[in-house]
């Protein structure tokens, strides 16, 4: 399913989300901190002899599924400890090109971080598809798009800013964001399309997910930035507005000047060039590691909604689908 990748995805990427099972929670179970591995020595560089693997953990639940799979896998199944360190998406690249991590496991889109470390400093190397296509907008719950078919096209959605005003937007209507760690389009889009509309982040995806369930719960109207792959699509069906189309012109544009649509992004996987050349069996694997949007969401939603460890999670979901992932540990 190799893709060419929209060479202004990164501006494309809502960074979502401390996810509703946390990353914290994951790296509880890994006896890891959520601390910036960045800007100190990592802990777990892989010492000589010793079969390490260290992951990059974002926050968002569907990348949580991903690394949840694959250490099990790698510990399993290959005989690797395996370290996880949290890291937000642009100081993850940092930490993959200096070797405090071996892999990042699910990447949106970052073209300058992919210039300067795999094109000119060639201390990052692509790892592959990972099976999943990304996509970004904006979205509103199903049960309001059916009583008012044309919220789903941006032009009218200042009809409605009235429905969509909390206390947190005044006089305006609420577009709901997740972190404003994230790195979306939402604000410039705000003000470039014209629209009566203010930003407001709910803190993660966690505290996101929260708000769109209550919303649910009380079939009150909401407009939310969201993305998929996301389980919480089959507990809280959504409808994409139609934003103006995405171009490559559009996106090449200063973030500040974006007046389009969010770009469909098949998300890729990245390894640090030593780690790669040298990582032996984990290294291999990690490059073969490739699933479908089904099975992430699967395990996001044991995660997320069932409550299950990322551990357990994994664990279920290596039992019922031995036929996709031996094909990962085939040499």
């Amino acid at each position: 399913m190799a893709r060419t990748r929209p060479s202004t995805s990164a501006r494309a990427r809502v960074r979502t989300l401390a996810a509703v099972a946390s990353a914290a929670a994951l790296l509880a179970v890994t006896g890891c901190g959520a601390a910036d591995m960045t800007k100190q020595a990592s802990p777990f560089a892989a010492p000589a002899g010793i079969k390490t693997v260290t992951l990059s953990v974002q926050s968002w639940v569907g990348a949580q599924a991903d690394v949840a799979v694959a250490r099990q896998l790698l510990e399993d199944e290959l005989g690797y400890r395996v370290d996880l360190v949290q890291t937000d998406e642009v100081p993850a690249w940092d930490a993959l090109s200096q070797g405090r991590v071996d892999a990042i496991m699910e990447d949106w889109g970052h073209p300058d971080q992919e210039k300067l470390y795999v094109h000119d400093k060639k201390t990052i190397v692509p790892g592959g598809d990972l099976g999943v296509t990304g996509h970004i907008g904006w979205y509103v719950p199903k049960y309001w798009a059916d009583r008012h078919p044309d919220v789903t096209n941006w032009k009218n959605l200042d009809r409605y800013a009235d429905e969509l005003r909390t206390p947190e937007s005044g006089n305006k209507g609420q577009l709901m964001d997740g972190s404003p760690s994230y790195v979306t389009n939402d604000a410039a889009l705000v003000k470039n399309l014209g629209l009566d509309y203010k930003v407001v982040f709910a803190g993660s995806e966690a505290a996101q997910i929260t708000q769109i369930q209550q919303f649910a719960k009380e079939k009150k109207p909401f407009l939310s930035y969201w993305y998929r792959p996301q389980w919480l699509f089959n507990e809280v069906p959504m409808v994409e507005v139609k934003l103006p189309a995405y171009t490559e012109k559009c996106g090449a544009k200063d973030p500040k000047a974006i007046d389009c649509a969010y770009p469909t992004t098949p998300l890729q996987k990245y390894l640090n060039a030593d780690f790669a050349d040298r990582g032996g069996a984990a290294a291999a694997f990690l490059k073969k590691f490739h699933w479908s949007e089904k099975d992430q969401n699967e395990v996001s939603e044991l995660i997320a909604s069932e409550k299950l460890t990322p551990e357990q999670a994994a664990r279920h979901w290596i039992g019922t689908h031995p036929g996709t992932w031996k094909k990962w540990l085939s040499k």
